[in-house]
């Protein structure tokens, strides 16, 4: 036993505190010294049972953390009023979860189950994480937990279990990505070891742009030829997706090609010196690399002084007429009626003084409540709200937000402009 008891009883070495000893140390005034019995592992089970009602978390912890608490008392400690003593029985018995199901029999194993279940539905999220982090590569863990951990709406819960656990099959990702498609959840998914083809065209679907990266830097990733020529086709304008495709195994050569009309120069040379490219799929990736670089100069030449984007012209444009006055939402929505994106996106980065990059952006990251929110920051009613999202985003119909009944906006004041400074930040 440590010092303090061993001090008041005169135990050493060889010799253990007696039960009635141990029942006297339980209700000893000093907490210190109950902690220190809750922390013995030869102690009765009915004395740590006892323990699970002492008034010091202190003391409850010692016992949460005790392997040879009883099932019963971990039950208990799983409901206990302090966030601690929570937190140290998710350690513990996360590591006891292996194994376990909801059809048990041994009455032991049910009441560590039931705990387990309690302590992944707990309302602080170190606990639900804690759990997680535990179990999130056990082949045998729980399902129900598992799929219970993989649908929380905290990325640091669901995160480790989407991208590691083996548990989850092809149907559990496929009705996550469906219907909870965040971007961190779709990013967790992405990184997966060995994602199936079903798994890779349903990410591909959502147009994740992040989530789409870390497929692609995924080697595991089973991206169909077909899935990987829609990737290239729309690549073009997202530099992020460049180097992972350039190095992607088993590239096709027209998937070559492609990449090597628009990637940047430093990575022509990695697409024109890959070992796995038979000589003559070299040999006409660099003539489309050659042409390439050659109509490259001439219009450097012809447009010397012509640098202005698009983006940039429409920017150009949307200021002009704020500062006359007439960047009114009736412009805006003329705009969009004549499917003017570029004006539109332009006119709302003039409108919330975001630059026009991280508007486009902010834009493509298709998240409906982000897009509500730059609608309110930009001074426009909800009468754009719907097509903004549909027409601007490329939000799909079913995750669009719509206004409040009451025809104002669907959240808070506050929450909008902390959604406006989310989507600010991410971009």
């Amino acid at each position: 036993m440590k010092s303090i008891i061993g001090k008041l009883f005169g135990s050493g070495k060889g010799r253990e505190v007696t039960y009635d000893q141990a029942k006297e140390l339980a209700n000893h005034k000093d907490d210190e010294i109950r902690r220190e019995l809750a922390s013995q592992p030869e102690i009765r089970p009915e004395i740590l049972y006892y323990l699970t009602d002492d008034p010091s978390p202190v003391v409850r912890a010692e016992v949460a953390k005790n392997q040879a608490t009883p099932a019963q008392a971990d039950l208990l400690l799983a409901k206990d009023r302090d966030d601690d003593v929570r937190v140290d029985l998710a350690a513990k018995i996360s590591r006891l979860a292996p194994g376990l199901s909801a059809n048990e029999h041994d009455q032991v194993k049910v009441m560590a189950y039931e705990a387990l279940e309690i302590l992944a539905r707990d309302q602080v999220v170190r606990v639900r994480q804690i759990i997680s982090e535990t179990l999130k590569d056990i082949a045998d863990a729980p399902p129900e937990i598992i799929r219970q951990l993989a649908w929380d709406a905290e990325a640091l819960v669901s995160g480790p279990i989407l991208e590691y656990s083996p548990v989850l099959t092809d149907n559990d990702l496929l009705e996550i990505i469906k219907q909870s498609g965040s971007g961190s959840n779709l990013k967790a998914i992405s990184k997966r070891s060995k994602v199936s083809e079903s798994v890779v065209d349903a990410i591909v679907e959502t147009s994740e742009e992040d989530a789409i990266g870390f497929l692609l830097a995924n080697k595991s990733a089973q991206i169909r030829e077909e899935t990987l020529d829609k990737i290239i086709a729309e690549a073009i304008n997202v530099e992020s997706w460049h180097a992972p495709l350039v190095v992607r195994p088993r590239l096709s050569e027209t998937a070559a090609m492609n990449l090597a009309r628009f990637v940047a120069e430093n990575l022509l040379t990695a697409l024109t010196s890959r070992k796995d490219f038979a000589p003559e799929v070299i040999a006409a990736v660099r003539t489309v690399v050659n042409k390439r670089l050659e109509s490259q100069d001439a219009a450097s030449v012809a447009d010397e002084e012509s640098t202005d984007t698009p983006l940039q012209e429409a920017h150009a444009q949307a200021s002009k007429l704020h500062g006359e006055g007439a960047l009114t939402e009736a412009a805006v929505l003329k705009a969009m009626d004549r499917n003017q994106r570029t004006f539109v996106v332009a006119a709302l980065s003039v409108l919330t003084d975001l630059t026009i990059i991280k508007m486009e952006k902010a834009v493509r990251q298709k998240d409906p409540k982000g897009m509500v929110a730059i609608a309110w920051k930009a001074g426009l009613s909800t009468k754009v709200i719907e097509a903004l999202q549909r027409d601007i985003s490329g939000i799909a119909e079913e995750k669009i937000i719509k206004p409040a009944d009451n025809g104002l906006y669907p959240l808070s004041d506050s929450d909008l402009e902390w959604q406006f400074e989310v989507m600010t930040d991410i971009v």
